[in-house]
């Protein structure tokens, strides 16, 4: 509508979207032809109005992720990104940048890691059979920790050539994985306590 962009639409599970002031958008501007074609990439101003933000609480009671709702949202033609319908390239190459900046320093996976070094300090089994097993896999979760730390630093390395890779999503899989296996560790080695 003359340099304006009217989108109504909605997507599950934005991640951080209502602490948000912008947001990536692809939407679908071309109906007639297929699949990847006819998408086009915006920088979405996530107080305009028009946009709802709905919270999913967790389990945990936090709230990362996010139903949001376009009711005609207005969206200036300038906060386009590439050409009308190339938004799947430019999308693709958001993503493989956004792996590797979610990835981070591996922060999350430190910190797990050094919570299990900690509980194997003070719970550490005397039983030698036991306190063996549970070493070896305490010492095959720091492997993995640092294994993902190099996978990263390569991922980043990539990026900032030009040259973005898998690397980054295969790290946030990796990531997620790793976490859950380390207090999974936890929760074995303290017993019954855990």
């Amino acid at each position: 509508d003359g340099d304006e962009w009217v989108v109504t639409g909605q997507k599950v599970w934005t991640s951080l979207a209502h602490l948000s002031r912008r947001g990536m958008l692809i939407a679908r501007t071309d109906p007639d032809v297929p699949k990847h074609k006819g998408l086009t990439y915006f920088v979405l101003d996530m107080h305009a109005p028009g946009v709802e933000v709905r919270p999913l609480r967790q389990i945990t009671g936090d709230c990362e992720f996010n139903e949001v709702f376009l009711h005609e949202v207005r969206i200036p033609d300038a906060d386009r990104l590439g050409a009308p319908g190339d938004g799947w390239r430019v999308s693709m190459t958001t993503l493989s940048s956004e792996r590797v900046a979610l990835g981070g320093t591996h922060e999350d996976e430190e910190d797990a890691v050094g919570f299990a070094l900690k509980v194997w300090r003070t719970h550490a089994p005397a039983d030698p059979v036991r306190r063996r097993v549970l070493r070896d896999r305490l010492v095959a979760l720091y492997v993995r920790l640092e294994a993902g730390r190099l996978t990263l630093q390569r991922a980043a390395d990539a990026e900032r050539a030009g040259r973005p890779g898998p690397d980054g999503s295969l790290s946030k899989l990796a990531h997620a994985e790793l976490i859950q296996e380390t207090y999974a560790f936890c929760v074995d080695l303290l017993g019954m306590a855990g």
